[in-house]
């Protein structure tokens, strides 16, 4: 039996994703605020690591957000060995956390397995899909 991996199909609106992203933003500024009232006589350092670290928490969101709005590949016919030519089954979806310039991302990529030749293949895609 043959098992198509289950792939999200519709995206995320503009108006979804701009209210995802403005209240992290919201949440962001209010924790930085916090941390300026808090904070005394910060020296620049201390200024400096507090913006870099709120900087990459939005960062973070504005990233996932790039990648859940790429989640609209559809499912497609399993690939084809590279060796023998036959068609691989799909074995699971394999999660893979990559180390991008703006923050940890962690994907979602679908795994065959050709039988014949006992190899297993992770195919190229359009596009990246999201957790």
């Amino acid at each position: 039996m043959k098992h198509t991996p289950q792939v999200r199909t519709s995206k995320p609106t503009r108006a979804e994703m701009k209210t995802q992203l403005l209240a992290q933003a919201e949440a962001t500024i209010d924790q930085f605020l916090d941390w300026v009232e808090q904070t005394e006589h910060p020296n620049l350092t201390q200024i400096e690591e507090a913006v870099l670290e709120f900087r990459r928490q939005v960062g973070q969101t504005m990233a996932d957000t790039a990648l859940k709005a790429q989640a609209t590949v559809h499912p497609v016919p399993s690939p084809r060995c590279p060796t023998c030519q036959r068609e691989m089954h799909f074995k699971d979806t394999k999660a893979k956390t990559l180390t991008s310039r703006v923050s940890d991302l962690k994907l979602k990529r679908s795994y065959y397995y050709c039988v014949h030749c006992q190899q297993g293949l992770f195919p190229p895609r359009p596009t990246i899909t999201g957790l």
